[in-house]
């Protein structure tokens, strides 16, 4: 099914982007080695590596010192991964090995002899317990170090072209869900109108979803991250749409909760006034030099006060770039102090069981000042219903 064609705000502008430069990256990491205590990085992240490097490829691993890059991959990407470091600015910093994975680990190996390099980091976060005994019998495990947040921890803070890519991701992702809104007035199930919007993203520009969208009417719309399913759509039935777009790598993430053709009352109209006065007054906190803990704070209190603290059971954020789910955390465990260039969500969700449930979310780029908003979707719980 598809929707009538009309003048879409939201539609992204057809700008040219800044390039991407990986140039500088490496060496922040090197200067970290200290800090964690290792003379060298196994990155097998695949995130990681494109971060570092430029590759995108779905096999492969970089092995960092203090004096070379290896990059190591199969030949699905011998071209592919040429070019993308090449394109990126990495060409003269990483070395690129191609074969199978017993020569992508000697590769590995080759660039860590024991005489020279003494204390090994692996990804603690990501490498499996079996890929961390095969490392050990490669490189003696008296000499592998786990890990954590070392590569993630440079990645918090964006540049310039990654936030253009971010927010080109969010204007697909706002367009789309402009164009496919009408339908939730139509009788649709919620999985017909999750492949309705999830198609649109890709019509618009997205290589993919940032993750898998979700639709939750009615009394679904109490289960945080419900799966789409059969159930329709009805009048007066609240929908949380939680959903993204992938642009070049990087991915955008907003919620809108929707009243279909009429007003809540009750107690679901009170749930919509708290959740948008949390959800408002946590985006206005997000600043440098605020903590994620207090970002949280603020939303949690309003709908403590409300009497639902029982009812937000998940953190109010987090932070978004190559992954959907990246630091920092904004939750009460969140310890990172938001600085120019962190990219997270406000996200505070109430959920009733019998009533339904509301989250709104924008996804915010701190600046020297303030935020703003990647995500610019309204937040009428009409939204374009009736357009």
């Amino acid at each position: 099914m598809t929707t009538t064609a009309r003048a879409n705000p939201y539609t992204p502008a057809p700008a040219a982007l800044p390039a991407i430069s990986v140039t500088g990256r490496l060496d922040r990491l090197r200067e970290s080695f200290d800090g964690h205590e290792i003379d060298a990085l196994v990155v097998t992240t695949l995130a990681n590596i494109r971060y570092l490097t430029g590759f995108s490829g779905s096999a492969g691993v970089l092995t960092v010192t203090r004096d070379v890059a290896v990059l190591a991959t199969d030949g699905r990407y011998r071209t592919q991964s040429a070019e993308q470091v090449e394109k990126s600015g990495a060409a003269g910093q990483v070395d690129i090995t191609i074969g199978p994975g017993t020569e992508q680990r000697k590769a590995a190996q080759a660039a860590l002899p024991a005489a020279a390099i003494g204390r090994i980091g692996l990804e603690a976060d990501n490498v499996s317990w079996s890929a961390q005994r095969v490392w050990a019998e490669l490189l003696d495990a008296d000499r592998l170090v786990a890990v954590s947040n070392a590569v993630e921890a440079l990645r918090e803070r964006k540049d310039a072209a990654e936030i253009a890519r971010m927010e080109r991701a969010a204007a697909i992702a706002d367009a789309a869900l402009f164009e496919v809104l009408p339908l939730m007035g139509q009788g649709v199930t919620e999985e017909h109108f999750a492949l309705e919007l999830d198609t649109a993203m890709r019509r618009g520009g997205a290589e993919s979803t940032a993750f898998e969208t979700i639709v939750a009417a009615g009394e679904n719309s109490a289960k945080p991250h419900h799966h789409p399913g059969s159930r329709t759509i009805s009048r007066g039935d609240p929908v949380v749409v939680d959903f993204g777009a992938t642009f070049e790598g990087y991915r955008s993430d907003m919620t809108r909760t929707f009243c279909v053709d009429a007003e809540p009352d009750g107690e679901l109209a009170r749930i919509f006034a708290v959740v948008g006065e949390s959800q408002a007054a946590g985006a206005k906190a997000v600043r440098p030099g605020i903590s994620a803990k207090e970002v949280d704070d603020v939303c949690r209190q309003i709908i403590t006060e409300a009497g639902w603290a029982e009812r937000f059971e998940h953190g109010t954020g987090h932070g978004v770039g190559l992954d959907i789910h990246e630091a920092p955390t904004v939750s009460q465990l969140g310890t990172a102090i938001l600085a120019p260039g962190f990219v997270v969500t406000v996200e505070p969700g109430v959920y009733v069981p019998g009533h339904g449930g509301v989250r709104v979310e924008d996804t915010l780029v701190v600046t020297e000042d303030g935020a703003r908003p990647l995500t610019r979707f309204t937040k009428d719980i009409h939204g374009s219903l009736d357009q």
